[in-house]
């Protein structure tokens, strides 16, 4: 809708690439947006750095969205080394291509698990921060993160979970029932997003007002009402216990008392923090050993936990 002259979409899913671009064809027949826009899907992925710096070296992007990463927490605890070598790693090859590459402006999708994380997944966000503050370079790149919580309808949230579990006739599964959540839609993720890069300066991490948290418990029950069943009768909802990682509320709301706000009173910036690009490299070389050296999922999120500090 902002009529950008080329889209250069990247992703190593190519059914997700593939109907992405079919969305947009759709909308650019039915006027929605510019008949000329250049489109490019590609399918790459992060870890191949040598492809991701010869595709940016061909695009020449002004600007960089980067949204690629593992999420899911679960899956992250068992895998700790697939967290790192492309949510940390992977990162680190699309900065360095994009400062490498004259990128204007980079802006990269963190998450509220990044603060004071407790999972792999989190922790991997947190150590991708790391590095986009501590890059020192004489070019003008402006470089931001965007942390914010759940997005409903996204891929694996808990939406698509609960219908898919009213459909089936339930049981709807919550890990507790006094978990709570931040959610947004996704049209005002991408709004948020698209305006926090607007903001981007020096390397500042941007944190989304998400309102008040919702509990978990109570969405299952409205969804089960919507379906037009009743909760507990038609429908059970069962507790099934925190996953491995997982916290009972996560910290969005604190983080904001630290921050200041921009002219948007829903996001809110975090300063940039001192920090010696040697001295991230040396922990990003611990954590490349590490995982070279081992599979113990323990020993990995232990070094993972210590080198963010």
């Amino acid at each position: 809708k902002f009529d950008p002259k080329t889209l250069v979409l990247l992703d190593i899913n190519e059914n997700t690439l593939y109907m992405l671009k079919q969305e947009i064809l759709r909308g650019i027949r039915q006027g929605k947006y510019r008949a000329d826009v250049q489109l490019e899907t590609l399918i790459v992925s992060i870890r191949e750095r040598d492809e991701i710096f010869k595709i940016l070296k061909k695009y020449q992007p002004d600007v960089v969205y980067h949204a690629a990463a593992h999420k899911h927490v679960p899956l992250m605890e068992d895998r700790p080394t697939e967290a790192i070598r492309n949510n940390v790693f992977g990162t680190k090859n699309v900065i360095d291509a994009c400062i490498a590459n004259n990128v204007q402006r980079f802006i990269m999708i963190s998450t509220d698990k990044a603060v004071n994380p407790t999972n792999v997944m989190g922790a991997t966000k947190r150590m991708t921060e790391l590095i986009l503050q501590s890059r020192e370079t004489d070019k003008p790149i402006k470089m931001a993160a965007v942390r914010f919580g759940n997005v409903l309808g996204s891929n694996g949230s808990v939406i698509p979970i609960f219908k898919e579990q009213i459909k089936q006739g339930g049981p709807v599964t919550i890990t507790d029932k006094n978990i709570q959540r931040y959610f947004m839609t996704i049209p005002e993720a991408a709004q948020l997003v698209l305006q926090a890069g607007y903001y981007a300066n020096h390397r500042e991490i941007f944190v989304l007002d998400m309102g008040k948290p919702v509990k978990i418990l109570d969405l299952a029950e409205k969804m089960i009402r919507l379906a037009g069943k009743v909760p507990y009768k038609d429908i059970e909802i069962q507790e099934i216990g925190l996953r491995p990682g997982e916290k009972m509320f996560e910290e969005l709301a604190l983080e904001i008392e630290k921050c200041h706000k921009t002219d948007n009173n829903l996001i809110f910036v975090h300063e940039r923090m001192d920090i010696s690009q040697d001295d991230i490299d040396q922990k990003l070389k611990v954590l490349d050993d590490t995982i070279e050296k081992t599979d113990d999922i323990y020993e990995i999120k232990d070094i993972l936990m210590k080198v963010i500090q």
